[in-house]
């Protein structure tokens, strides 16, 4: 079977590529003029330049495939004009939708986030059924993949897309080139630069357990359906301990106040903005975030299409060695 791969030249992309070619399928991979091919170099893909706005093209890209995994996603948690990530992140992926469904793809396996789900009132850990408005996204990011969540949502109704939706939550490891705001955080922590924190968690995965997660979804996922693809419920002291750990660097031993970091990030964001590059220290929308613990159930996923995952521990590892092996650190 060829499957169609967007997002390739990503860290969760990559690892799905590298998920698809050890299945044994034939991997189209679109990407856009001037992308990083660095995680498809070497390997036996079929390259195609194109792009997720321009809906006649996606025609052809998807013709001849029997699967698309949409991975692509402008992954900014600050963004000073976010018009593009719209663009890119609602409009491309109900156009490549579309495109698959009028081509007759056996399956369309959707890379959403964590971020789209909202929280219990009384605490509970996160799940698939947690109800979730648009006012409720914090930050352009995940009010765009809400939007792009729930446009495939209409389409498996309405037209019985084939789609299947994967919530990835906290991916780490190897191979995250760019790196992701999550690899940034790791990396800097394991170069001893982040001694403080805040009072929140995180629920931390390795990203190759994630990319087998969206095989499996593919196997065994009902289309209509989400499925978290999550790993271990931890502290965000307690990350940033066990990344301290494995470099010998000093644990982070200052607990600041959230709301006393906001100043810092208005500020931030303004010399950022000024700039007209980069990438703050810390946003308004990241401290927004914080103020609940994002601890996800990946019980479904479990249950209904046999996913698994590792101890973050090797999640963190994997990913500290990595950025010390290609002289991140």
């Amino acid at each position: 079977m060829k499957a169609l791969l967007t997002g390739a030249s990503g860290f969760v992309g990559g690892a799905v590529l590298r998920r698809l070619l050890a299945e044994g399928l034939e991997v189209r991979v679109l990407h856009r003029q001037g992308a990083d091919s660095s995680n498809w170099e070497g390997l036996d893909v079929e390259p195609v330049l194109g792009d997720l706005t321009d809906g006649p093209s996606l025609d052809k890209t998807v013709a001849g495939c029997g699967a698309v995994f949409h991975v692509a996603a402008d992954y900014r948690l600050w963004v000073p004009e976010p018009e593009a990530m719209y663009t890119a992140n609602v409009g491309g992926s109900e156009r490549l939708a579309r495109a698959a469904l009028d081509a007759g793809v056996e399956r369309f396996v959707y890379t959403s986030s964590v971020a789209v789900l909202g929280h219990y009132a009384d605490g509970r850990i996160t799940d698939e059924a947690v109800p979730s408005a648009l006012e409720d996204m914090i930050g352009h990011y995940k009010r765009s993949k809400f939007l792009a969540e729930a446009a495939l949502m209409q389409l498996c109704q309405t037209e019985a897309a084939p789609i299947v939706i994967v919530n990835p939550s906290m991916p780490v490891g190897p191979a995250d080139r760019k790196p992701t705001p999550t690899g940034r955080m790791v990396r800097d922590a394991a170069a001893g630069k982040i001694p403080a924190y805040v009072d929140t968690g995180l629920n931390v995965v390795h990203v190759d357990d994630v990319a087998l997660g969206h095989w499996q979804a593919f196997l065994q996922g009902v289309p209509g359906q989400r499925y978290i693809l999550g790993g271990d419920n931890l502290s965000l002291a307690g990350i940033l301990t066990r990344i301290a750990g494995l470099t010998g660097q000093r644990s982070p031993w200052l607990r600041l106040p959230r709301r006393s970091l906001y100043p810092l990030a208005w500020a931030a964001e303004t010399v950022v903005r000024m700039r007209g590059r980069g990438t703050p220290l810390v946003t308004r929308d990241e401290l927004r975030m914080a103020a609940h613990t994002m601890y996800f159930s990946s019980e479904k996923a479990e249950a209904a299409l046999g996913y698994r995952h590792r101890p973050a521990e090797e999640a963190l590892r994997d990913a500290v060695q990595w950025f010390a092996a290609h002289h991140y650190i």
